[in-house]
């Protein structure tokens, strides 16, 4: 949320710089007080992440600590750097910088946010695709070989595009809940009209891109976890052609036979993962037998009901968010979104669609990857910490839970009433001339 926002503030500034209107200005001070409570609530949920990683989960740390560390650490050292420095840039020197380099400070900020996503992404799609390492048979630990092989994994590269796509229409769709709430109340007209305007172009392109990407990053799946392709799908024989199945009604878990409703498009599956009609994916059962051989006796498949259905939780929210921004935007461009009163209605619940996508389309990729912490290396249940018991697991990470709902309540109670109150009607130019800092004691 805070990297499309960020973005958006830094897309109002630059129309402030170059046209010189106020309603800009005015755009840009109540999205970026917005985006600023975003930002808090973000950080402080990133540090509460790191004492989880080395209490509940000692043995990944010290297992894939060399490789996993080092994007983690780059993404505190620069990026976070990058954030904080330019974020106080912005925030403190608006009339004491000149407006250009104001102005490069907020997409500096923007940029920092989006290398923050992508080193974070790197450390994650090394656990999903582990690429430059090499075993170290004295300590049992995985060693790296080359950073560059890790920052530049052919699983962190879609994943980036994927996620910053999905990042620009979360924060998109939640500002277009704002503006329609006040446009349904004819209030700051000129804010709120261009504001959505802009914001309806903005989540089209957006959602759409994310859809585009993600079914080349099916296909990137396809060949490197097949079995997360085909638990999406609850294929359990492998098909040539494959049917892509809509929706299935029953257990759907590890024999097929119990999925006795399961409508179904003949070959889209095949196209949708190899570009052929007629194209070969391979079943939860064989790739078990393959895994098997390759790793060991065991059960290799992901809890396939969970898989199956944050999937199609992901794909549905997305398209309902596309059809709505781009029905939004053809209303908008015939100079109709505001006597478009149904659809302003409808805009306000549709703020949770993304979070929705978001959400179930990042337990779909853990939930895929399992039994593995680290595909192929290092299995969950050997990767928590020895001396930590299941209940004092679920303990902590009921008090996590507890915690990110007590901040989650503080910044959106925080978001909603700065939302609800709308922009300032005194905002000074950004070269306006404003009294020196002092401190007083």
């Amino acid at each position: 949320m805070t990297i499309g926002m960020a973005v958006f503030v830094a897309v109002c500034q630059t129309l402030h710089y170059r046209t010189g209107r106020e309603v800009y200005a005015r755009m840009t001070q109540f999205w970026g007080k917005l985006m600023l409570i975003s930002f808090a609530v973000g950080v402080v949920t990133g540090i509460v992440q790191e004492f989880q990683f080395g209490m509940n989960w000692s043995n990944y740390s010290r297992y894939v600590g060399d490789i996993f560390g080092a994007p983690l650490a780059m993404e505190g050292l620069a990026a976070f750097f990058l954030e904080s420095t330019f974020i106080g840039l912005w925030l403190f020197g608006r009339g004491k910088l000149s407006p250009r380099i104001h102005l490069a400070s907020i997409w500096a900020l923007a940029g920092g946010t989006m290398l923050s996503a992508y080193f974070i992404l790197a450390a994650n799609s090394w656990m999903q695709h582990p690429v430059g390492y090499k075993l170290n048979a004295g300590s049992g630990r995985a060693e790296m070989t080359s950073i560059l092989d890790v920052l530049t994994n052919s699983t962190a590269l879609y994943a980036f595009g994927h996620t910053i796509l999905g990042a620009l229409a979360t924060a998109g769709m939640l500002m277009l809940a704002v503006c329609a709430w006040h446009l349904l109340r004819r209030n700051e007209i000129d804010v709120f009209g261009r504001s959505a305007n802009i914001l309806l172009g903005g989540v089209t392109v957006a959602a759409l891109g994310t859809m585009v990407i993600g079914h080349f990053n099916g296909q990137l799946m396809e060949r490197q976890q097949p079995m997360k392709m085909a638990a999406a799908e609850a294929l359990f024989n492998t098909s040539k052609p494959a049917a892509f199945s809509l929706f299935a009604v029953s257990h759907v878990e590890h024999n097929p036979k119990h999925l006795n409703v399961n409508i179904k498009i003949p070959h889209t599956l095949s196209l949708m993962a190899t570009n052929s009609f007629n194209g070969k994916v391979e079943g939860i059962n064989d790739i078990n037998r393959e895994y098997q051989r390759k790793y060991g006796p065991g059960e290799y498949a992901p809890i396939v009901a969970v898989t199956y259905w944050t999937f199609r939780f992901m794909v549905g929210s997305g398209t309902i968010m596309l059809l709505l921004a781009a029905f939004g935007f053809w209303r908008a461009r015939s100079g109709r979104l505001l006597d478009s009163r149904l659809l302003l209605r409808l805009l306000i619940p549709a703020a949770a669609l993304p979070f929705i996508a978001n959400s179930t389309g990042w337990l779909f990729t853990e939930m895929g990857r399992q039994p593995w912490a680290v595909m192929g290396l290092l299995r969950t249940d050997d990767a928590n910490s020895p001396i930590v018991s299941s209940a004092q697991i679920v303990v902590t990470l009921v008090g996590y839970t507890l915690l990110y709902g007590v901040l989650g309540a503080i910044g959106g109670r925080l978001f909603v009433r700065e939302a609800k109150h709308g922009p300032r009607t005194d905002v000074p130019p950004a070269d306006a001339e404003r009294p020196d800092l002092v401190l007083a004691y």
